[in-house]
Formats: C-alpha cells, sequence, structure tokens
C-alpha cells in the first residue's frame, strides 16, 4: 500500500469525533432524526451505521427501551451510538449483554463518555495517528478489557474497509491515467 493510500484510509480518523453524552440533544428526538444525528456522526467511518428500521428493529429486540411520545432520548442516543459502531463485530444476543453489563456497571454518562475516548483512542492507534494507545479511565476492570477488546476488533475492521478502499480507489485512477 502506498504512502497515499495510508494518507486517504486514516484522513477520515484524523477528524473522528463522537459526541459526548452532554452534547447529544437533552430534548427528544424523533426515530428519523436519531438516525439522521447519528449517521452523520459515523458518515466517515462507516456505511450504512443507522437506519429507521434498524432503530426499530432495535427497539423490537429490546436492545434499547421503547421511545417516550415517539422520542428517543440521551440514554438511548447514547446506545444506539454504541450499536451502530459494534454491529459489525458483535452479535444482537452479544449487544443486549454488552449493553446489559455496562447498565449494571457504570452510569449511562461515565459507560458512554468511556466508549467514546476509547474508540477515538484505539482508532488512532490502529491508523498510526500515534505511537501507541493511551490509558483511558481511571480503573481496570472486566468489563473495561472487554470493551477494550470489542473496539480493538471493530478499529482493525474498520482500518481493513478504509485500507481497502484506498486501494481501490489508487487502482481505479491509475487505470484511468492509463487510458490517457
Amino acid at each position: 500500500m502506498t504512502e497515499a493510500c495510508r494518507e486517504r484510509a486514516a484522513s477520515a480518523i484524523r477528524e473522528f469525533r463522537l459526541p459526548r453524552y452532554e452534547e447529544i440533544p437533552a430534548v427528544g428526538l424523533y426515530l428519523e432524526q436519531t438516525a439522521k444525528y447519528i449517521s452523520e456522526y459515523l458518515d466517515g467511518l462507516m456505511e450504512n451505521s443507522m437506519t429507521v428500521s434498524m432503530i426499530s428493529n432495535y427497539v423490537k429486540k429490546h436492545l434499547i427501551d421503547s421511545p417516550e411520545k415517539k422520542q428517543y432520548a440521551r440514554e438511548q442516543i447514547a446506545d444506539l451510538f454504541f450499536i451502530a459502531v459494534m454491529k459489525s463485530v458483535l452479535s444482537l444476543d452479544d449487544l443486549k449483554a454488552f449493553l446489559g453489563i455496562q447498565r449494571a456497571t457504570y452510569p449511562a454518562e461515565r459507560a458512554y463518555n468511556y466508549f467514546c475516548d476509547e474508540l477515538e483512542n484505539i482508532l488512532s492507534f490502529v491508523f498510526g495517528l500515534k505511537e501507541k494507545p493511551e490509558e483511558v479511565g481511571e480503573d481496570s476492570t472486566d468489563e473495561k478489557l472487554l470493551l477494550r477488546s470489542a473496539i480493538i476488533a471493530v478499529s482493525y475492521k474498520i482500518y481493513l474497509e478504509k485500507s481497502f478502499s484506498a486501494i481501490r480507489a489508487e487502482e481505479e485512477a491509475e487505470k484511468g491515467c492509463a487510458k490517457k
């Protein structure tokens, strides 16, 4: 892979940042607004990150609570960010178990903000934007190790997807130059 490919793969990660819990709208969002809000944040990171039908399915499968008055609250949106990122490496049953562990171990705000910090930390490391991952959080628990492991898996999956996309784009550009 050329340096240009590596740079193209890392470009989406360099600016990536999830909203922290307190930045998620405090007023409820309707279904379409929720899907759009999540997708806008994850757009550069992953394809088809969240759709209306996905959210409805997560409610039906009891991964998240039903909306109140058709509006999704901050905690539900935080859970949906987690699901959107992790669904590519975890089954629905494992996602449900993971959310249960998080709820039993940490308050929603702390668990979600830790997830955001760790995801950004590991992505930066995997994409070569820093030498080694930082230690995130104040304690060392089995739950945090489990989360870090899942984040590492999803980060390498994203790295592979971005790298192969960059390679294909470079090959297409070379073909275009060769035709001229």
